[in-house]
């Protein structure tokens, strides 16, 4: 299954709503939404800084992962980025793939 780094930080509004819910009531939420599309949440923290909040979850298929992006964008609650994450044996088989590339100029 597609494994994804979601890392987000709160809008004001999104941080006055974590404030009335606590951080229990966001990791219900979560995992409701991520779940209902077949997915897992293997890692969920709140951080201070940059993000508020960073995640690894397990999707079906990037689809899925782009439908709650752009449901989550759309709310205005949150401002995330998604990175795909992959296995050490997906990148020993992309390293074996040929590419034909040339370079700018070469």
């Amino acid at each position: 299954m597609p494994k994804f780094l979601i890392q987000a930080s709160y809008t004001p509004e999104g941080a006055k709503g974590l404030l009335e819910e606590g951080a229990s009531g966001r990791r219900a939420a979560v995992e409701q939404v991520v779940t209902g599309l077949g997915g897992t949440v293997e890692a969920m923290y709140f951080a201070f800084g940059e993000d508020d909040i960073v995640l690894i979850i397990d999707f079906p298929d990037p689809v899925s992962m782009a439908a709650v992006s752009l449901t989550v964008k759309a709310g205005g609650a949150l401002r995330t980025r998604a990175t795909p994450l992959l296995t050490l044996d997906e990148i020993d088989e992309a390293a074996r793939r040929q590419v034909p590339f040339r370079a700018p100029g070469a």
